[in-house]
């Protein structure tokens, strides 16, 4: 059943890429770093009631388990080409298994990513993916290079997968506005090409998953910087507006999570074409604050007061 499972993975994700030498079949796989480029790896566990409400489709957790991780790759700027995935099943039930083939494979074909390995077990549902990708040397975008007076830049809209998820447990009644921001939740769309555009404008660059406030952090740790967040910029969905107040938006959009656009930093004097290109992409690019000395991140009400109490973000061995 095991390597059925794998198998039937395979077959659906089957791409004809020359750098996979020997890809599912054997102990191993056997892979072909192209010639100027330089390997970029990353991997990502998911786990029922926490990374995904219990009941979720399988499609849409096959969709996620992938998601999540090409959102680490875009952060770094990187091209997909390589998954590894490891799967924990309670039971090996055909329906979810077909779900959950057709949701990883759906996203998988959208960037020509291989599935090369897996692996199957009996326990609590787990999904955990690993995914390699290519980056020309030197230009992979990291968390550490943000200076004083660059600008803080977001793809798309924040807040939206905190929001759906608010839609889920409260169960509020499908609507349109609901129903679009659960699906955020649970299809989140990876910044991949907007990743590797900024290859050559951003300084610095995370994805967010844990949250605004959380993520950027990491990014002024890892640079010895600041940053000031203008809530008022925040950038929102027309489904977040229509079923939420300022403040629950705003709430979501700095401390939520699970949106994985990408957060970074880029010269002053190269903003405007970095507003432009993400346009281009189709998924937009807003200026929400600016990188400061000092540390840690502040954010501005519309009337320029600074917020004290705001939900930081997702960790998960707090207390």
């Amino acid at each position: 059943m095991e390597f059925r499972l794998i198998e039937r993975i395979r077959a659906r994700t089957m791409q004809g890429r020359e750098d996979v030498r020997l890809g599912i079949g054997d102990d191993a796989a056997v892979l072909a770093v192209p010639v100027g480029q330089e390997l970029v790896a990353a991997i990502d566990s998911m786990v029922e009631g926490v990374h995904f409400p219990v009941g979720t489709a399988s499609a849409d957790i096959g969709w996620k388990s992938l998601a999540v991780n090409l959102s680490d790759l875009a952060a770094m700027g990187a091209m997909p080409a390589w998954a590894l995935l490891a799967l924990t099943l309670p039971q090996a039930e055909p329906a979810f298994i077909e779900g959950f083939t057709e949701g990883f494979a759906e996203l998988a074909q959208s960037y020509r990513l291989a599935l090369v390995g897996g692996d199957t077990t009996r326990g609590a549902l787990t999904v955990s993916v690993a995914v390699h990708g290519f980056v020309p040397p030197g230009q992979a975008l990291t968390r550490s290079a943000a200076q004083p007076g660059d600008v803080i830049f977001v793809t798309g809209t924040l807040g939206d997968a905190a929001a759906g998820l608010h839609c889920l447990q409260a169960n509020v009644q499908s609507s349109a506005h609901g129903d679009y921001l659960i699906g955020r939740l649970n299809r989140p769309t990876p910044r991949v090409q907007a990743g590797m555009a900024l290859r050559d404008m951003a300084h610095a660059c995370i994805d967010v998953s844990d949250g605004l406030l959380a993520d950027l952090g990491h990014i002024c740790v890892a640079s010895g910087v600041g940053a000031e967040i203008d809530a008022s910029l925040l950038p929102y969905s027309s489904a977040m507006l229509g079923l939420f107040d300022d403040v629950s938006a705003r709430d979501f959009a700095l401390g939520g999570g699970d949106d994985y656009e990408l957060c970074f930093t880029v010269p002053a004097a190269r903003a405007a074409d970095t507003q432009a290109n993400l346009a281009r992409l189709g998924c937009g690019g807003t200026r929400i604050g600016r990188i400061v000395e000092g540390q840690g991140v502040r954010v501005r009400d519309a009337q320029g007061h600074w917020l004290d109490a705001v939900r930081r973000g997702w960790e998960h061995f707090s207390v």
